[in-house]
């Protein structure tokens, strides 16, 4: 089983559309820490087919960041053509993915998303529709079904693959369970048995042992990590080391974490145009990079007020003198304490 798109390794680690995360400077990073392949934030076929500024904005990227797939998400079948064929045309990226899995309401209540998953005859003529207008690769990443009534994995796989899908990505949820209760691994190797064509497994990934345990137990063709990037981009290599059955590399120390969280916020703001807005975007990001340190809490407080990516380096010289002379507590009970406080 063969991937349609230059992918490095046998099981390839993708990082996963997410809306405010996978912007161009958090792809990249994920690039240089072992990620094969990442995809753009889920984006309007409308907005693209108008030439919505904000949404063309985001869709730059660099060369660096190859291979990349651009995922879009719409429910009008006109719109989604034309959109993969601008996006063909202008961006040029390895693939084009539809978002068949987006839960929030404000994408459902128009139908795109996983609302499309309520009618699978949408789900396979807008796939058909974006497979005509771009030579592109077309992939799709879908949930398990719109509700636990109409939960059936295999046979909506099976109607992505039968339209024309070269690739599937799983997260396998309903869209009724938002991110609720527990992502379903046993539906991705039904999926996996099913299909054809390479299966991608999703959901509940939180660190490389969780990545691997899904690989290991579903033998998926690849692993689209999430919110297990969230602050350690070196997920990706982690992984890596135990799909080769090598020692999983230790986390970063302190120091060389936050030297990797202020080259990020660099990144952010050369990206942006936008330097205040940028600011306030990356505080979600430093508050992934600090969690689980010693004083984390009150280290949170300070990075989530931050409105310039400057300040950031001051704060992390601070927390680190302090640490040296013996000021933050290292005691794993006062940690857990701290943490539960802040969340």
């Amino acid at each position: 089983m063969t991937f349609p798109y230059p992918v490095t390794h046998q099981v390839p680690l993708y990082l996963a559309p997410m809306a405010g995360v996978s912007e161009s400077p958090f792809r990249r990073l994920c690039r240089r820490f072992g990620a094969d392949v990442v995809v753009t934030e889920f984006l309007s076929a409308e907005g693209i087919r108008r030439e919505n500024a904000a949404t063309i904005d985001k869709l730059r990227f660099g060369p660096d960041e190859r291979p990349i797939g651009v995922q879009i998400f719409g429910a009008d079948v006109t719109a989604m053509g034309e959109a993969a064929s601008l996006v063909t045309n202008v961006f040029g990226p390895e693939f084009i993915d539809i978002n068949f899995g987006c839960p929030v309401k404000k994408v459902v209540k128009r139908n795109g998303g996983s609302g499309c998953l309520k009618d699978l005859g949408l789900v396979s003529d807008v796939i058909r529709a974006v497979s005509r207008s771009t030579h592109l690769p077309v992939t799709v990443k879908i949930r398990s079904g719109w509700s636990e009534e109409m939960r059936d994995p295999v046979a909506i796989a099976l109607r992505c693959q039968d339209a024309g899908a070269r690739v599937l990505t799983l997260h396998p949820r309903t869209r009724a369970q938002m991110y609720s209760g527990a992502a379903r691994w046993d539906e991705i190797a039904a999926v996996v048995d099913a299909l054809d064509i390479p299966v991608l497994g999703n959901g509940d990934i939180r660190s490389a042992d969780d990545a691997f345990r899904m690989y290991d137990q579903t033998r998926c063709a690849g692993v689209m990590i999430a919110r297990g990037s969230f602050g350690q981009p070196w997920v990706f290599d982690q992984t890596r080391a135990l799909l080769q059955h090598l020692p999983m590399p230790p986390a970063p120390p302190v120091e060389e974490r936050f030297a990797i969280a202020v080259e990020h916020a660099h990144m952010a703001a050369s990206y942006e145009n936008d330097p205040r807005g940028a600011a306030l975007e990356f505080r979600k990001h430093l508050g992934w990079y600090v969690k689980g340190l010693p004083g984390s809490a009150d280290l949170r407080r300070q990075l989530h007020q931050v409105e310039s990516l400057g300040a950031v380096e001051d704060i992390f010289g601070e927390y680190l003198a302090a640490r040296c002379r013996g000021e933050i507590s290292s005691k794993p009970e006062e940690r857990a304490a701290e943490e539960a406080a802040a969340a």
